[in-house]
């Protein structure tokens, strides 16, 4: 009956050990993929920026502002 016993808390231990790992891996995506997420909208933001400081510098040609 021990040896039973034994099989039954390796293969749990198994269960465990790789649920862990699968665990780790889906966090790591998870990271990742907010991490690209944080990657886009900081470069949206820079092309808004810039966009923006054109409009502003076209703005102060057509008026003469910027001089």
């Amino acid at each position: 009956m021990a040896d039973s016993s034994e099989k039954i808390s390796y293969n749990a231990g198994e269960a465990k050990g790789q649920a862990q790992e699968k665990a780790s891996g889906i966090m790591d995506k998870a990271s990742n993929t907010a991490q690209s997420a944080k990657e886009s909208v900081q470069g949206a933001g820079q092309q808004v920026k810039a966009k923006a400081q054109g409009a502003a510098d076209a703005v102060k040609n057509a008026t003469g502002l910027n001089k």
